[in-house]
């Protein structure tokens, strides 16, 4: 667990030195939710009506920018295989690069989540549950992220077969996510939504990263 901690902080560390990354998916998202307004006109109505999966879109867009980095960048330099010789299972790498994505791109974008949410004219009132969705859905967003990334590592094109690999698995959180927003914009119970999220993120948990970590050690042979 040291060695897991170490190497998170390592990580963000760099994410640290090399902001652009997030700024880029932080400035993605709130384009995205800014240009709706102009596509579908100024209506508040139609605005409202549409802004739970609008900003579930794109912020789960966003949060794809960086990925192909998450593993890239060590597999390029040679990181990786001093990672795995270490003694550091797989699976425990894995699990450090999906906190590190959470924690370096899906936490500023729930920052930046409320500023699209009103742009959208999001009643106010939703903007918690949205959070909290986010929160939980970036979580499962990340882990899936960190698997896909694992499993496109060394290939060709892999930077366009990552969203292909990736988005059709994360239907199911954006369609709880997006619907526990809705049920906030209507005064319905949310926890439902919310319950549904926390566990595909607890069974995305051990799952992602075992599958994560076993194709990191067949990237490496």
């Amino acid at each position: 667990m040291r060695a897991m901690f170490g190497l998170i902080r390592k990580d963000l560390a760099l994410a640290r030195r090399n902001a652009g990354d997030t700024l880029a998916a932080v400035a993605f998202f709130l384009l995205a939710c800014g240009l709706f307004p102009f596509g579908v006109g100024p209506d508040p109505n139609v605005l409202a009506r549409i802004a739970p999966g609008v900003v579930w879109v794109a912020a789960l867009l966003a949060a794809l920018l960086p990925l192909d980095r998450l593993l890239g960048a060590d597999y390029d330099d040679g990181t990786l295989d001093q990672l795995l010789v270490s003694g550091l299972h797989p699976a425990a790498i894995a699990a450090a690069k999906a906190a590190t994505h959470w924690l370096a791109t899906a936490l500023p974008l729930l920052l930046a989540a409320p500023a699209g949410a009103i742009m959208l004219n999001l009643p106010i009132g939703a903007i918690p549950a949205l959070v909290a969705a986010l929160a939980l859905g970036m979580g499962v967003l990340s882990l899936l992220g960190t698997a896909g990334a694992a499993l496109t590592l060394g290939a060709r094109r892999g930077g366009v077969l990552l969203p292909l690999l990736v988005l059709p698995l994360a239907i199911p959180a954006l369609i709880f996510g997006a619907a526990a927003v809705e049920a906030a914009t209507l005064g319905l119970p949310v926890r439902p939504h919310l319950a549904m999220l926390a566990a595909m993120l607890a069974a995305a948990l051990p799952l992602a990263p075992l599958a994560a970590g076993a194709a990191l050690r067949s990237a490496a042979e």
